[in-house]
């Protein structure tokens, strides 16, 4: 399975596999006679059924998850929109492939495989405020490599991005994809603040003028976004088409998904969100895409770190709804 065009990608995204209806029934059983009242757990609960329903057992265990870490450069950087150069990225490639990075230590707490994707760093994508960000063989090439770095055996996914500019990249494609002004969208990024986040503002309504005439999500994804962010986009993609559930990071991570919900409607059901961002529109794009936030720590770090520390959430609610015993396996009287 395979594309090498866009509407290579929209025709797989139009005819991928849903969750399955008889493991979410059996879960939906299992859960209603474990030793515990009803909804005692609470959302740990859903999550669990949730997690068994994509991957097709009823009583599923949680134990392959995979990280994976994109990063790109951002033409749009050249404007001043962070407070951070762009030789940082490739700074923070090496610092993630020697474990230096906080998403190299949630990953190993949480028994995760990560994994490290640098797109292209030396050619950074397009100024988006002169045209589009990338060329279709460009986005495709980076939706290729997300595509193909997922690990078939991998039983959770998470995504993370690296990339000086990224979250410019990210508001301007939540404008296009959500409405509103662009300062409604454009927050502090890597810290930037008075005339620099006015600037950046400006930029980010610059680039979606330009681009008024864009398409679905996927073309916006084309004009406006990353390779990381269309590495992340790839990455989903291959792992609802192995229902292999998805927990999704920050604005950014958020924004390059928003793209496949735009495309197709549904193509993030086997996602939910890890956290809630500290970078101030993401709970207006969560809310856009009806997902709920299993964390709210304050975090604006990328990288997964998020939704690595989710796994966690995740791991707790599968252990729970598949190792507890049933009412009659314990012998304990139901209420």
């Amino acid at each position: 399975m395979g594309f090498d065009t866009l509407d290579g990608l929209r025709a797989l995204l139009a005819e991928m596999p849903g969750a399955d209806s008889a493991a979410a029934e059996g879960a939906a059983a299992r859960n209603g006679q474990l030793t515990k009242p009803p909804g005692a757990l609470g959302r740990l609960e859903d999550l669990a059924q949730w997690y068994a329903s994509w991957r097709g057992d009823p009583q599923p265990v949680l134990e392959a998850p995979q990280v994976i870490v994109f990063a790109g450069n951002h033409g749009v950087a050249a404007r001043g929109v962070s407070a951070f150069p762009p030789e940082v990225t490739v700074q923070m490639v090496a610092n993630f492939e020697h474990g230096g990075a906080a998403i190299n230590q949630l990953a190993k707490t949480f028994g995760a495989r990560m994994d490290v994707v640098p797109l292209d760093l030396d050619r950074p994508t397009e100024d988006f405020t002169q045209g589009p960000a990338m060329s279709e063989a460009d986005v495709v090439a980076a939706l290729r490599a997300g595509w193909d770095a997922v690990d078939v055996a991998a039983d959770l996914l998470v995504v993370g991005e690296m990339g000086i500019g990224n979250t410019t990249s990210a508001s301007a494609i939540a404008v296009a994809l959500f409405g509103g002004a662009a300062a409604d969208w454009t927050g502090r990024g890597t810290g930037v603040e008075g005339d620099a986040l006015s600037a950046k503002t400006q930029v980010v309504a610059d680039g979606v003028a330009r681009h008024g005439e864009a398409g679905d999500g996927l073309d916006v994804l084309m004009r406006l976004g990353g390779r990381e962010l269309a590495g992340m986009a790839g990455a989903v993609a291959r792992a609802r088409s192995l229902r292999i559930p998805v927990i999704l990071d920050g604005f950014i991570c958020t924004a390059a998904a928003a793209c496949l919900a735009r495309t197709t409607p549904g193509a993030l059901d086997h996602c939910v969100a890890g956290h809630l961002s500290a970078e101030g529109a993401h709970g207006r794009m969560l809310e856009a895409l009806d997902k709920a936030p299993l964390l709210q720590l304050g975090l604006r770090l990328g990288e997964g770190s998020g939704a690595a520390l989710a796994i966690g959430v995740l791991k707790g609610a599968v252990a729970c709804h598949s190792g507890m015993a049933t009412f009659a396996e314990a012998g304990v009287a139901a209420g």
